[in-house]
């Protein structure tokens, strides 16, 4: 069974399903394979362009609804005070689900103020959108005035996460805080696979790469890890982690394969995002 995270009040699986990227019935078949493999958290956002498909593989599944903890994401050209609100309300709409157990602003606008943003998300909360709210792609300095703005407790922070991309710093602040970190591109997009010291622990381990690093997500503490796939036996495997646990030497390990340009994903990361927000 997956362990949970329990970050301000919200109880979120420790592994759950990324979709990006993922379209029509591949959606479907993904989040079906999920849910059969043990899966109970799933990720989307309005601007993947397929919440519908996910929301029907929810709805036809014999897995409750209330043991599938769903994310949806509002983008940032929505985060206006009732923008926000009737955006979530659409991709509802789109999942075909009464409320969401966990709504994100994706990316934080730079044409909205900041307070307006946080505000207009715990709004959505109160109007019963969804159980628990947070936030994606913030900075540590963006993640503290949001908690301190919020009048609704922010339960996690989803930023690009793997072991090439050191976020000691963002992981630090979120704990101070209560917040979980939930880790996108978990994988690196795969370019970690073949990295010779994961692949070496993984010898060692009988596992696969993959189960080596997702293991390295969920071993520390209040970290959640979304790998994207649409392949059944991929899914199946990356769920496989939770029999074994990797030493404090693998671990170190596997964190020491930072480097200064690890970043993957640059869009939406101009240099001036360290300030605070305003």
């Amino acid at each position: 069974m997956t362990p949970i995270v329990k970050s301000n009040g919200a109880e979120i699986p420790a592994l759950g399903l990324g979709t990006w990227d993922a379209r029509g019935d591949a959606v479907v078949h993904a989040v079906t394979a999920a849910l059969d493999a043990g899966y109970r958290h799933i990720d989307t956002a309005a601007m993947y362009g397929n919440e519908a498909e996910v929301g029907e593989a929810i709805r036809n599944h014999a897995k409750p609804r209330d043991q599938v903890f769903v994310t949806t994401k509002v983008p940032s050209s929505e985060l206006a005070n009732g923008r926000l609100q009737k955006s979530a309300e659409e991709s509802l709409k789109r999942l075909q689900l009464d409320q969401v157990d966990l709504l994100l602003i994706h990316w934080p606008s730079r044409s909205v103020p900041f307070r307006e943003q946080v505000l207009a998300l715990c709004d959505a909360k109160r109007r019963g959108l969804s159980r628990h709210i947070g936030v994606s792609n913030f900075t540590p300095k963006f993640l503290e005035e949001a908690v301190a703005i919020a009048n609704e407790p922010i339960v996690t922070n989803q930023v690009e996460h793997h072991p090439w991309l050191d976020q000691r710093d963002l992981m630090a602040t979120a704990r101070r805080l209560g917040v979980s970190i939930t880790s996108y591109s978990p994988l690196g997009r795969a370019r970690l696979l073949d990295e010779p010291a994961i692949v070496e622990i993984a010898r060692a381990k009988g596992k696969t790469p993959a189960q080596i690093v997702l293991r390295w997500h969920v071993q520390q503490p209040m970290n959640i890890a979304i790998p994207k796939s649409v392949t059944a036996r991929r899914i199946a495997e990356n769920i496989d982690i939770f029999g074994f646990e990797l030493t404090g030497q693998d671990m170190d390990r596997i964190a020491g394969l930072a480097r200064k340009n690890g970043r993957m994903v640059q869009s939406g990361y101009p240099s001036d995002w360290n300030a605070a927000p305003h």
